[in-house]
């Protein structure tokens, strides 16, 4: 295995300076770095300047962005050190199999969906970033406290396993919310179920969502007060046949009152874009990246907000969703790992966060960047922030989602009947029964 480099964070009279000390061999020796104090001012003697070089991953299409604000970190460190770092091309999709596929290897700084988190963890990829602390403290001057109380709630649970946190907040923009053509559609009308597929039957248009999803149709669930869960083991815990705030079969039997409706339109996964440039419908669910795609169909029209209340049991119950964030965590193998650290934190402060959004439009985890008027003017962007309070931080097992695929796909063709309790309960047993199969 690779050695570890202390991350020696010293305030002298003199100078703060980074040295690399080897230390043991696994990545859990890595020790708690020392010191604290402001940010340093002195430059380290003429000469004494070290050479630390780093490997970055980002998306493909952030490229130019990520290799700027690497030249700004630069800039912002020359004092203290010469730096080399390269920077290559991996999605957040897809950096878990990669990074598992050769940990050691993988770069010292990468960028990666919220769900791969606990995987990425309990394979020893990431370096927990309390380990860390003196790093931040010592050069940018502010401590992980203040990184988890500038950014959102959700983001930095995303980021968090057994009370650690092991990755900086970047975004909060993978999340669904209603889009609706207003011209068709009232303000008042998208806030509910009921009131919404009534517009859109008056308006002989359809009202799209995706049912055949675990990710889509646990909304439902979530907002009645169900939950899923990760064990450690891989497999999902989920009660949805059970009881919370409501019945799971109550909860089913609204998810069919819904897709019952003529104005209803269930949208197989993965097609949502094609659905709302096919132009039947007046309102959709779905996500930012569908923003372009919903605005040339709805026109002066286009408008966004949190998803409707449906009704259960006779009452009015707020939709949930999957908040999903993007993050980016530190090499459990890297050789700099605090000046990995520091790279990962200053990509993901609240001023690359707004410039993310400025030239990507990125939805900013930081508070004061969503709260921002650029942003909250951004309507796609300021309806997914709005509905960031009714959102669920998902956490599940690879079994998780054909059952509830299929499931889904049961209540959107009407295979179920709001009138067979019985049958629904079956059918949810039967689905919660593949979700929490044990791994073969």
């Amino acid at each position: 295995m690779r050695k570890f480099s202390k991350f020696v964070a010293i305030a002298t009279v003199a100078a703060m300076t980074l040295s690399l000390a080897a230390c043991g061999s696994k990545p859990n020796d890595n020790p708690t770095p020392t010191g604290g104090g402001d940010t340093p001012t002195a430059a380290p003697p003429s000469g004494a300047k070290e050479t630390v070089t780093l490997t970055m991953w980002g998306a493909e299409e952030d490229q130019k962005m990520l290799q700027s604000m690497i030249d700004s970190f630069k800039a912002k460190y020359a004092d203290y050190a010469n730096f080399d770092i390269k920077l290559g091309v991996e999605s957040e999709s897809t950096a878990k199999d990669v990074v598992l596929t050769d940990i050691e290897a993988a770069a010292d700084v990468y960028a990666f969906a919220s769900d791969q988190l606990f995987d990425l963890v309990n394979a020893g990829a990431l370096m927990s970033l309390d380990d860390l602390d003196g790093a931040l403290q010592a050069y940018a001057g502010k401590t992980l406290a203040d990184v988890k109380a500038a950014n959102a709630s959700g983001s930095v649970d995303a980021a968090t396993k057994d009370g650690k946190l092991y990755a900086y907040p970047m975004s909060a923009d993978n999340g669904y919310f209603l889009y609706y053509n207003s011209t068709l559609v009232s303000a008042e009308d998208a806030k509910t179920w009921d009131t919404l597929l009534a517009a859109a039957e008056k308006a002989n248009k359809k009202v799209g969502m995706t049912f055949a999803s675990g990710w889509y149709n646990a909304s439902f669930f979530y907002g009645a007060g169900f939950t899923t869960g990760l064990n450690e083991d891989g497999t999902t815990t989920i009660d949805w046949n059970k009881k919370a705030d409501y019945t799971g079969v109550q909860v089913v039997q609204s998810m069919i009152n819904i897709a019952s409706s003529p104005a209803f339109m269930g949208i197989a996964d993965g097609d949502i874009s094609n659905q709302i440039a096919g132009g039947q419908l007046c309102a959709v669910v779905s996500g930012t990246w569908d923003a372009t795609a919903a605005q040339a169909a709805f026109g002066d029209g286009y408008a966004a907000t949190k998803l409707p209340t449906f009704t259960v049991d006779g009452k009015q119950v707020q939709q949930g969703s999957v908040a999903g964030f993007k993050l980016v965590g530190v090499n459990a193998y890297s050789k700099n790992a605090g000046w990995a650290a520091l790279l990962a934190d200053w990509i993901t402060n609240e001023e690359n966060q707004a410039i993310r959004f400025a030239e990507r439009e990125i939805g900013p985890s930081n508070n004061n960047v969503a709260a921002s008027e650029a942003v909250t003017a951004n309507i796609a962007i300021a309806a997914l922030s709005e509905q960031s309070a009714y959102g669920v931080v998902q956490m599940a097992g690879g079994k998780y989602w054909d059952p509830t695929a299929t499931f889904g796909e049961m209540i959107a063709k009407g295979q179920l009947k709001a009138d067979d309790e019985a049958g629904i309960q079956k059918a949810l047993d039967t689905m919660v029964e593949g979700v929490t199969a044990p791994i073969e």
